[in-house]
């Protein structure tokens, strides 16, 4: 399929409007001869088609749509950033890059810190403005909202054929301490514009678009990441677990979901309904920051995801005997900071012992006591993060952290107090019938792009669970995320909204 879409040109600049355009669809199996005239249909509802016809080979199939737009209402509507290439809709699908930008802009002053940093933790003052920003959007965009009872948001574009599956796409707002602006919120503010921008060529989709912004994707309140997309996913035991979680301050998660306006969330019952069915999503995309160098140093447009990391998570606290820095001579200390130094040493070890670029590991988090310069450190509390793509290997690397754990604090003469699986979850392979998509959209928009694994954790990585997902990439500079300068350019924003809102396209006339 062809897209002929749109380049955004600068402020004060103009563009030339092709009225006609040529929007196909991706790979999939379309067993009955029905779906050609519902496509039809569906096309020649809109006022700007000029035509419409399936092409339906045999077995998996390709098919084809094309139709003409009429031209847009002005041509000042467009906005282009210099080398951002052909925009969607050159030929009637409207894609504002500066508007995208500004709301970008404006939802990072919902944040506990002063700018260029972002701070918003879920279900704060901040975090609930957000919320209303991003539903206040969604109903703009003329999508139909609802919220679950743990917060996660929903807005839909009813497509013909309402009984099919939800092709969904979305990502978080949520943010850790100290952040950027652009983490998660590129995948939920650039999903509104994809599905404005495909409403602007006069598209109507088949099945149903809904765009999703889940809650909480980090854990920096209550521990655990992507708590609303597990939720979503029906992960096995995790309503009791959720009810369960408290803050540093006490506060379970219920209370605070209730203060932030989910009153629901007191109720398990209501929380398990949260769960999606696979006759609810088709398919899962997400649009998100690379937070990573590789596509900025290979000078590519789009990374195609094709498989998702997954952490396993360790708490380890040692115990010693603790002493005064000067009193207490070498040969008589155990000293609890010194097990934890050996054991950072020993995570690194193993995981460089595999020899494989997709296997990493962190100790990331180490707290001392009595934690004075002056004092022989008697309690160690560490957390580890080990993460692959490759399931069994990355356990492997777990296995021999534990037993160098238990090694260190025998010969150390400490006590290993605790040492705690606290989450495995699996790593996710990406979709080919999504990530064919992504790749047509990219090949039609003529973009540079890469296949790569996305060693960060993300939302698509439960939603894998529910439905055949993807992910796109757009890069950022330096590889630098979870940081105030984390950046990307209005043409990467560009580059990736547009490729989201053609996948889209693809897979909603599945």
């Amino acid at each position: 399929m062809k897209a002929t879409i749109d380049p955004v040109v600068p402020k004060g600049s103009s563009t030339t409007i092709d009225p006609k355009a040529n929007i196909a669809t991706n790979d999939l199996s379309f067993r009955s001869s029905k779906l050609v005239a519902v496509a039809a249909a569906v096309l020649v509802a809109v006022a700007a088609i000029a035509a419409a016809f399936v092409s339906i080979p045999g077995g998996l199939g390709t098919k084809d749509v094309n139709f003409a737009l009429q031209p847009t209402r002005n041509d000042q509507e467009f906005r282009h950033v210099e080398g951002a290439g052909p925009g969607i809709g050159a030929s009637g699908i409207v894609f504002y890059v500066d508007r995208l930008q500004e709301q970008i802009d404006h939802l990072a002053t919902f944040s506990n810190d002063e700018p260029p940093a972002v701070t918003r933790v879920l279900f704060t003052e901040n975090d609930v403005k957000a919320r209303d920003y991003v539903e206040s959007l969604m109903r703009e965009s003329g999508l139909i909202v609802r919220k679950d009872a743990i917060g996660n948001i929903f807005g839909r574009w009813e497509g013909s054929n309402e009984s099919l599956p939800a092709v969904m796409t979305g990502s978080h707002t949520d943010a850790i301490p100290l952040a950027g602006k652009f983490d998660g919120v590129v995948g939920v503010l650039g999903a509104i514009a994809a599905v404005q921008a495909l409403k602007s060529a006069g598209f109507s989709p088949h099945r149903p678009i809904e765009v999703l912004m889940f809650t909480s994707e980090e854990p920096t309140r209550f521990g655990i990441g992507c708590l609303g997309s597990r939720m979503l996913a029906n992960q096995t035991g995790y309503v009791d677990r959720l009810l369960a979680l408290q803050d540093k301050d006490g506060q379970p998660f219920a209370e605070a979901a209730a203060q932030a306006g989910f009153g629901e969330a007191r109720d398990a019952g209501s929380v398990a309904a949260v769960a999606l069915g696979r006759e609810q999503v088709g398919a899962f995309v997400e649009l998100h920051i690379e937070q990573g160098p590789i596509l900025e140093e290979k000078g590519e447009d789009i990374g195609i995801v094709t498989a998702i990391a997954a952490p396993a998570t360790l708490m380890v606290d040692f115990s010693g005997g603790g002493g005064h820095a000067g009193a207490l001579l070498m040969k008589h200390r155990n000293d609890a900071g010194l097990a934890a130094a050996e054991l950072a040493l020993a995570v690194e070890a193993a995981v460089l012992a595999t020899k494989a670029d997709d296997t990493v590991g962190t100790t990331g988090h180490l707290v001392l006591q009595p934690n004075a310069v002056n004092s022989v450190p008697r309690h160690a509390h560490m957390e580890i993060d080990i993460r692959d793509i490759d399931e069994a290997r990355r356990d492997g690397v777990v296995s021999t952290v534990m037993g160098a754990a238990r090694r260190i604090a025998a010969r150390r003469g400490v006590k290993l107090e605790r040492m705690e699986l606290v989450n495995a979850d699996p790593p996710a392979r990406c979709s080919s019938m999504v990530t064919s998509a992504i790749s047509s959209a990219v090949d039609e928009l003529g973009l540079s792009h890469r296949r790569m694994v996305s060693r960060a954790y993300h939302d698509a990585l439960f939603m894998a669970r529910v439905a055949p997902t993807g992910m796109i990439f757009i890069p950022c500079r330096g590889g630098v995320s979870h940081r105030p300068d984390e950046f990307t350019s209005k043409a990467n924003l560009a580059n990736g909204v547009r490729v989201l809102a053609l996948t889209l396209a693809k897979l909603s006339l599945q």
